[in-house]
């Protein structure tokens, strides 16, 4: 466990907190709002998307792989949603069968991912037929200009944050074999520039 991660785990409320209220939570609260069933949340964080989830939700499983995040998350379950039943796991090795999950979640979790097509691949595999992926993540611009600004940053944002701020996202969401049936852009509140470029919506596999 690295001081680095203590660090960030401490700080990520506090760090995502303007950009929460700016427009960021009503964000979460639009995409959340499409989960029903047996869901997953991939890298859950702190919870920040625990008290979203409404009375379609059958059952919900959260997964994170990061000790420090992952006891935050543990406190707030037995806070907000002690029903939820929470794993330590990586999005890249899902311990769960396939088919397990009618929804998978991802929100700002897939720029920060070791390896962001097997995850997709694993989000795929514990979806039944039909499942739907449910993302809100931020992407590699379309603007060529603030794509390059992205590639001369990324370095500094991985060792600030852990994350990539120049994927392609969604073009690895539709090779991992899902069908986008919704997909929106906009702007990470709150964010420098370079990891503003934000996308929400959902697939199904």
């Amino acid at each position: 466990m690295s001081l680095q991660s203590r660090l960030f785990a401490l700080t990520y409320d506090r760090m995502m907190g303007r950009a929460e209220k700016a427009g960021l939570g009503e964000l979460r609260q639009n995409v959340i709002a499409d989960a029903s069933g047996d869901v997953l949340e991939i890298g859950a964080g702190t919870g920040a998307n625990l008290r979203l989830y409404g009375p379609a939700v059958k059952s919900l499983t959260v997964t994170e792989p990061e000790p420090p995040m992952l006891r935050r998350l543990e406190q707030k379950v037995a806070e907000q949603s002690p029903a939820t039943k929470v794993l330590r796991a990586p999005a890249e090795d899902l311990p769960f069968n396939d088919d397990s999950f009618d929804t998978v979640v991802s929100t700002l979790v897939l720029c920060g991912v070791d390896d962001q097509p097997r995850a997709l691949r694993e989000a795929r595999r514990v979806l039944r037929p039909g499942g739907r992926l449910i993302f809100l993540e931020h992407v590699r611009s379309e603007d060529d200009g603030l794509a390059r600004w992205q590639d001369r940053f990324n370095g500094v944002n991985r060792f600030m944050v852990g994350c990539e701020c120049n994927r392609p996202t969604l073009d690895t969401i539709r090779a991992a074999g899902f069908d986008v049936t919704r997909v929106e852009h906009g702007q990470l509140p709150k964010a420098p520039p370079f990891t503003r470029p934000l996308i929400y919506g959902s697939a199904t596999s």
